[in-house]
C-alpha cells in the first residue's frame, strides 16, 4: 500500500509539472494572439481589394494576353503550404495537410513550404519542393513575401507549372480556424469559374497606359506577395488560437486528473491508516 501511495504521489507531481507547462504555453499564445489577430484584420481588407482589382482588370478587357491571366496549357500545380513551426496546436497542422491532400489528389504538383512543419511534411511525403528558403514562418516578413513572389512568377513564366494555389488556415474566430485552398494564378482559374457564359459576354472596357498587359504584369508580383503575406498573417493568428485552445484544454484535463489522483491518494491513505489502527487494536486484544 505504501509503495502504491508513493507512486500516486509521484504521478501527481508529474501531472502538476506538465500542467505548469501547458498553462505557461496557453498564456504565451494568448499574449501573442491579440497582436497577430489585429495584424490579420488589418491586412485582410487590403489584400481582398487588391485581388478583386486584378480580377476586374482581367474581366474588363476583351483582348487580354498576359500570361498571368490567360488559361494555362500546363496542368502542373504549385501549392504554397503555410503551416506552423511547432506542434501542440491541436489539429491545426494535420487539418491543413488533409486539405492539401484532398486538393492535390491525382495532380502533378510541387510545393513551396512555409513553416517547419510544412517542410517536415514535404520531406516525409517525398514531395517535390520548389525552395526551402522560407522554413520558419515566425521569420517571414513582407520582404520575404516579395522574394517568394519573384521566385513563383519567374517559375510560372518559364512554364515550370501552370497554376499557383495558396494552402493556408483562415482565422474565423478564436474558436474556429478553417484550412483553405485559394487559387492565385492564372486569374482565369477564378474568372472562368465564377462567371456564367452569359455574364462573360458583358464586359466594361478599361483602358490603361502604356497598355493593360504591362500594367497587369507589373501589378501581379505585388498581388502575389500581398496574398502570401495575408495568408501568413491569417495562419499565424490561427495557429496561436489553436494552440491557446489546445493548451487550455490540456490544463483543464490536468486539473481534473490531479483532482482524481488526490482523491485516490486520500482514500488509499485513509485505508492505510484504518488498517494500521485495526492491526494495533487486534494486537492489543491479543495481549
Amino acid at each position: 500500500m505504501a509503495a502504491n501511495m508513493k507512486s500516486v504521489k509521484l504521478r501527481i507531481k508529474s501531472v502538476e509539472s506538465t500542467m505548469q507547462i501547458t498553462k505557461a504555453m496557453e498564456l504565451v499564445a494568448s499574449s501573442k494572439l491579440r497582436k497577430a489577430k489585429d495584424r490579420a484584420d488589418i491586412c485582410r481588407p487590403y489584400f481582398r481589394e487588391l485581388h478583386q482589382t486584378l480580377v476586374d482588370i482581367t474581366e474588363g478587357n476583351l483582348d487580354f494576353s498576359s500570361i498571368y491571366a490567360r488559361k494555362s496549357s500546363s496542368e502542373k500545380y504549385c501549392y504554397i503550404v503555410i503551416a506552423g513551426d511547432r506542434g501542440l496546436a491541436g489539429g491545426y497542422n494535420v487539418n491543413l495537410f488533409k486539405c492539401l491532400e484532398e486538393a492535390s489528389a491525382g495532380k502533378d504538383f510541387v510545393v513551396l513550404p512555409i513553416g517547419k512543419k510544412a517542410v517536415e511534411y514535404a520531406h516525409r511525403k517525398k514531395l517535390p519542393i520548389l525552395t526551402e528558403e522560407f522554413a520558419e514562418i515566425a521569420e517571414i516578413s513582407v520582404a520575404d513575401s516579395f522574394e517568394m513572389s519573384r521566385i513563383l512568377c519567374s517559375a510560372f513564366k518559364n512554364g515550370e507549372f501552370g497554376h499557383i494555389e495558396l494552402c493556408f488556415t483562415s482565422f474565423v474566430s478564436m474558436l474556429s480556424q478553417v484550412p483553405e485552398i485559394f487559387s492565385m494564378l492564372p486569374l482565369s482559374d477564378l474568372t472562368d469559374d465564377r462567371k456564367s457564359p452569359d455574364e462573360k459576354k458583358i464586359r466594361n472596357l478599361i483602358w490603361y497606359e502604356p497598355n493593360e498587359v504591362e500594367v497587369f504584369d507589373a501589378i501581379v508580383p505585388e498581388y502575389l506577395a500581398g496574398l502570401i503575406y495575408g495568408g501568413v498573417c491569417e495562419s499565424v493568428a490561427s495557429e496561436l488560437a489553436a494552440r491557446r485552445t489546445a493548451m487550455e484544454a490540456a490544463t483543464s484535463n490536468a486539473e481534473d486528473m490531479i483532482d482524481k489522483l488526490n482523491l485516490y491518494y486520500n482514500r488509499a491513505r485513509q485505508a492505510s491508516i484504518t488498517q494500521e489502527i485495526t492491526e494495533i487494536v487486534g494486537g492489543a486484544e491479543g495481549l
